[in-house]
């Protein structure tokens, strides 16, 4: 997988690879929401936390957001109770009432065939209804069915168009993928350095896969003056997220000392959490790292590789719920 690879999951969390998640925003007052606090990260104070009854009481009473967030609750599968079949109706049930969020996820649910068999149409139906209240996660989502070709003919300058439409709305997934379009010259002319001012919106919005992709950039020195300093701080940032690319670029600047002092053991921890996580890529420089480290560290490392293990598992599930 390239280092540059195009966003393909909604937000910065990633449930399912190269695949379509969910999104949660609010589009009415807080103090006519009450929230899930199992699926809902605060980001305004004055926004009320109630508990399961109470949210469901209120989505039985057709209130939308709680609707959507007991969508989110069963697509999760947080409890026995929850179930992708359970997501479809409670989405249903607030993307009927005019409610972008959930039309958004429910189509997202079409696309993926969770709780359903996959249905590009309703899909499409779904995010031009979203699409038409101008919700830019609408947007993105339309740019990515275009970019492979799903329930439309594939069609890379309507897949820039939609990023763009995306990106103008300031939602930092369609920064990035307007960015990697650019980066390889899908259905524009190639320009690094368009690129990276995309990617650096993206990034400074706390998006992980703009973050790497900026890192990247400034690694190679494409797009930007090469920087191995400005590479470290981004790519850290992007594996605090969780992002296992992210994760193995650090651990070789780690081993190399490029951008930061060289410490072996960092790099086998950093790398060694990526591989927890699934992605193998990194091993090639496990097995060289082993032999220049002590039996103890390597056992320190692979204790700090758990724990950044978990740590990133639960940020993703944070942004996820958002």
């Amino acid at each position: 997988m390239n280092a540059k690879q195009v966003l393909l999951t909604v937000a910065a969390a990633c449930l399912v690879v190269a695949s379509l998640n969910l999104t949660a925003l609010a589009q009415t007052s807080a103090n006519k929401q009450c929230s899930l606090v199992v699926v809902t990260h605060q980001t305004d104070s004055s926004a009320q936390v109630c508990d399961l009854s109470t949210v469901r009481r209120m989505a039985e009473n057709g209130q939308s957001f709680e609707q959507n967030q007991l969508g989110i609750a069963s697509i999760l599968v947080i409890g026995p109770d929850y179930s992708e079949k359970d997501a479809m109706e409670w989405f249903e049930r607030a993307a009927v009432r005019g409610y972008a969020p959930a039309q958004v996820n429910l189509a997202v649910m079409y696309i993926n065939g969770w709780g359903t068999p996959v249905n590009y149409g309703a899909a499409l139906q779904w995010l031009h209804a979203a699409a038409s209240q101008h919700f830019a996660r609408a947007y993105y989502n339309l740019g990515i069915l275009y970019l492979e070709g799903k329930g439309v003919r594939q069609d890379d300058s309507d897949a820039l168009r939609w990023f763009r439409k995306g990106a103008e709305a300031a939602d930092s997934s369609a920064q990035t993928n307007l960015g990697y379009m650019y980066d390889q010259g899908l259905g524009c002319a190639r320009s690094l350095s368009t690129a990276a001012e995309w990617y650096r919106k993206a990034a400074e919005a706390g998006n992980p896969l703009g973050e790497n992709n900026l890192a990247d950039l400034y690694l190679r020195g494409e797009g930007v003056t090469q920087n191995d300093r400005e590479a470290f701080a981004w790519f850290q940032k992007a594996a605090a997220q969780g992002h296992t690319g992210a994760r193995i670029k650090l651990g070789y600047l780690y081993a190399q000392g490029r951008g930061t002092g060289k410490n072996p053991e960092a790099a086998y921890a950093w790398i060694k959490a990526a591989d927890l996580s699934g992605d193998p890529r990194g091993r090639d420089l496990l097995h060289s790292l082993a032999k220049i480290l002590s039996p103890a560290q390597i056992g320190e490392a692979q204790e700090q590789a758990a724990k950044l293990q978990q740590r990133g598992s639960e940020v993703m599930a944070h942004n996820f719920a958002q």
